[in-house]
């Protein structure tokens, strides 16, 4: 074994380092106590709060009744599982969808004008449509045109519309991506001989993509929640079913019983996408802490 290995494999920390990684696993602990304590604190806070209102007897009754939620639940969850298959129809086309755009609008050549000026007009036309108006527009509005061969399935319409609509977003997060790449890496590539598209495939869309995991998450939490839009349309997904129950019943519970529905799907996702941007974060500070 030489010198140099010997000496690595008998190095120890030093007793500064020793007391520096025992203060922060204490200051870890006292900010973990500290905020835990505070969290129950003004949880019971607004728990007496509400349940100390003198209206709290009658939105108990209309909105949290046990008897209506185990009424209207195997209903809502039967309707919730419709809205899992559209987020998961509709997620991989949208993928698609908002890349390709992206990468049309990269294009630079005089030729590809007409292309990217559809790219923007399309990201500038369903950016600003609120995705509700674009569900009925493309739920009332392609069946009237009587088209032959149109679809007339209420859930693909309403598929159709959510790509649309997200299509647009997740095409500028594409964008940001692509261009937070620095060009002197695109030049790179092409004077080894790489066409634009072995750049783009090889060079820029790898990086590009794992800088937009987290933004691209977030996007598809919207998009669960968002799945109930159509509702309008009539399909009897979880919003649909908990319309139903409310319509007979006269009380509010099974609206609440869709909502812990959305939560449970959606919370672990915006967890996760946390997750990612710090270790994202922890990779650029090249693993050190702040």
């Amino acid at each position: 074994m030489t010198e140099g290995a010997a000496d690595a494999g008998s190095w120890v920390k030093s007793e500064r380092q020793l007391r520096r990684e025992a203060e922060r696993r204490r200051q870890a602990r006292r900010s973990a106590s500290v905020a835990t304590a505070s969290t129950l604190l003004a949880g019971i806070i607004v728990v007496w709060a509400v349940t100390a209102s003198p209206g709290w007897p009658r939105v108990q009754e209309t909105f949290f009744s046990p008897a209506a939620f185990a009424a209207a639940f195997p209903d809502v969850l039967r309707g919730f599982l419709l809205n899992i298959k559209i987020f998961l129809i509709a997620e991989p086309l949208i993928l698609v969808l908002g890349l390709a755009v992206a990468l049309v609008r990269s294009l630079r050549s005089p030729v590809f004008f007409p292309l990217r000026a559809v790219a923007v007009l399309y990201t500038d036309i369903f950016r600003g449509i609120p995705t509700i108006l674009l569900v009925y527009l493309v739920g009332f509005g392609i069946p009237a045109l009587q088209l032959q061969g149109a679809p007339t399935d209420p859930v693909t319409l309403g598929i159709i519309a959510l790509v649309l609509s997200y299509g647009a977003y997740v095409a500028e997060v594409f964008r940001s991506g692509i261009e937070s790449i620095h060009p002197s890496q695109r030049a790179a590539a092409r004077s080894l001989g790489l066409t634009h598209g072995q750049t783009m495939r090889h060079v820029v869309l790898p990086q590009a993509i794992r800088r937009v995991i987290p933004p691209l998450l977030n996007d598809f939490a919207s998009l669960q929640k968002d799945s109930a839009l159509v509702a309008v349309l009539g399909p009897l997904e979880a919003l649909r079913q908990a319309q139903i129950h409310t319509a007979s019943m006269f009380n509010y519970t099974p609206y609440l019983a869709s909502a812990l529905l959305f939560i449970v799907l959606t919370v672990p996702m915006a967890r996760f996408t946390d997750h990612l941007a710090e270790r994202a974060a922890r990779r650029q500070m090249g693993g050190g802490r702040v």
